[in-house]
């Protein structure tokens, strides 16, 4: 099963890769795949690489679905 997730891009360094955030966890990724990537984009990464780029309301949304999945999973 594969997993890919939306995270908002805190730093880009010009090297091919930025930082992104999610969840209060930061993460440096290759941002190759993407043209013209800026900070405050959504981004989906997969496995260290952003994949696409999302819509921030997408974005939003999908980050509140994920919490409400969250909030009814148990141990």
């Amino acid at each position: 099963m594969c997993l890919a997730l939306p995270a908002r891009v805190t730093q880009v360094h010009d090297d091919g890769s930025a930082v992104v955030e999610l969840g209060g966890v930061k993460q440096r990724i290759s941002v190759a795949l993407i043209d013209d990537v800026k900070e405050g984009d959504y981004l989906i990464i997969h496995v260290g690489y952003a994949i696409s780029r999302l819509d921030p309301e997408a974005a939003r949304q999908t980050l509140a679905d994920l919490a409400q999945l969250k909030e009814g999973v148990t141990p």
